[in-house]
């Protein structure tokens, strides 16, 4: 049986975008909340709270807009792939089809960084984006709980983000 094709969804983006945070592909639970970062045990929305000065335990729309606020874009880099459950792990190399980037870095002029949230993020938009785009990139530890590193060590390393 063949692997569900999935797909990521939109931006989170404002107009005075500088950093884009970039993830492979929302996991199962954000798929089914058509939320960015979903799965409770994520320590993505955490991070962002201690960084950026809001609670982690807002609601959704307003965790956007703070993050937003602060000039930072939150994408995938894959638009759509075959993927069982939500391991990056799982998703098979041939179904990969990357967003188009060319359009949003036009559209975000100001975007002189991009985060990497995780090995899978890194290795797929080098291979697929193939680093056209002239900007500063960064591979960070995944803030999935499949990356088990205690949150002060990811919190850490995700502080290069505000420097």
């Amino acid at each position: 049986m063949e692997s569900p094709l999935v797909h990521s969804f939109a931006p989170l983006a404002g107009d005075r975008a500088e950093v884009l945070i970039l993830g492979n592909m929302p996991g199962v639970v954000s798929l089914n909340q058509h939320r960015y970062y979903a799965n409770p045990r994520n320590a993505f929305w955490p991070i962002m709270a201690a960084l950026f000065g809001f609670d982690a335990a807002a609601p959704y729309d307003e965790r956007v807009h703070r993050l937003t606020d602060a000039g930072v874009a939150v994408w995938d880099v894959l638009a759509a792939c075959r993927r069982p459950g939500s391991l990056d792990a799982a998703v098979e190399p041939a179904s990969m089809v990357a967003n188009d980037f060319d359009t949003f870095f036009a559209a975000h002029p100001g975007i002189e960084r991009v985060y990497f949230n995780g090995a899978a993020a890194a290795k797929n938009y080098q291979r697929l984006v193939r680093g056209s785009h002239p900007v500063r990139t960064m591979r960070l530890p995944s803030t999935s709980p499949a990356h088990t590193a205690p949150f002060a060590v990811k919190l850490a390393a995700w502080r290069q983000l505000t420097e």
